[in-house]
């Protein structure tokens, strides 16, 4: 650059034909995605002769929330007709205590496996590995078999015990890879200050930990209230979760298919883990990528 010439200011990229074609693309991928949440929607919110007689992309004449109220309240879910309230209810009851727990422990474990190791726990953490990629079909009947010793059989209890033992090998393997990026340094200059292990987990660990615990948690939760296999296997009568009580609504039989209802009941199943991620979407990303580089 020559003497007296000023730089000008970096000037915004011009929007060339490639990044016009790539924002189409994306655009059109996103309408493809959005396209079965906007019918779901707009059908919930039509009573049955516009669902009947309108086209199934065609806005509500109005806001219509009847099938809402019947979906949580009033829907027959089998030879009950209490809607999807008691189910949603049980969700949440063997949800959060659920989470929390598996979290927690998950925690400890990729603590101690990353920054307090021993003779063994590389091959203890390879036979949790196995929990990760084990089909859960074939836990069903040993985890029947140990659900009835205990007594727990058909429970929220029994139920929240299993997704917390299942759910242990993900969440030590999300937090034993973060804790390996952690400095080794910081966990000895505690050590060397006479911090012992739960301090040093408590107080420095644990407040490093945000990025990764946001994605268990996120992660946790989507696995666990989604989870239909485990929830019509080990629930009772009283402790079904709200994906089997979903599943049931939508295969009693009537005389009259309430297409409306069925889709307001699917998105009452669906808003606890839209209103997650919707929430804290940008979190779990960022968590997602915080352990990915070591310094």
């Amino acid at each position: 650059m020559s003497a007296g010439t000023v730089s000008s200011p970096s000037q915004p990229r011009s929007f060339t034909f490639q990044r016009l074609l790539l924002w189409a693309a994306l655009g059109l991928f996103a309408v493809y995605f959005l396209t079965p949440l906007y019918v779901m929607l707009s059908t919930s919110l039509k009573d049955m002769d516009q669902v009947r007689g309108g086209n199934l992309l065609a806005l509500p004449s109005g806001l219509n929330f009847d099938a809402w109220a019947k979906a949580w309240g009033t829907a027959c879910t089998g030879v009950e007709c209490n809607g999807l309230k008691p189910f949603f209810l049980n969700s949440m009851m063997m949800v959060l205590p659920a989470v929390a727990v598996s979290t927690a422990i998950g925690a400890i474990n990729g603590y101690v496996l990353a920054k307090w190791t021993f003779r063994g726990s590389e091959t203890m953490f390879a036979f949790l590995l196995f929990g990760v990629f084990m089909p859960l079909q074939v836990v069903l009947l040993p985890m029947s078999q140990v659900l009835g010793w205990m007594g727990l059989a058909s429970s929220i209890w029994g139920l929240m015990l299993v997704h917390i033992v299942c759910g242990i090998p993900s969440t030590t393997l999300f937090f034993r890879n973060y804790y390996v990026g952690l400095p080794q340094e910081l966990v000895k200059a505690a050590m060397l200050d006479g911090a012992s292990f739960w301090q040093i987990f408590f107080r420095i660990v644990l407040p490093l930990s945000t990025p990764i615990l946001v994605v268990t948690l996120i992660w946790q939760f989507t696995n666990v209230w989604n989870d239909f296999l485990f929830g019509v296997v080990f629930s009772g009568a009283d402790s079904k979760p709200i994906t089997v009580g979903l599943n049931n609504l939508a295969n009693t039989s009537s005389t009259v298919k309430e297409y409306n209802v069925d889709m307001a009941a699917a998105l009452i199943a669906a808003l606890p883990t839209l209103f997650v991620y919707v929430v804290a979407g940008k979190y779990f990303v960022r968590g997602l990528t915080a352990g990915a580089v070591k310094g």
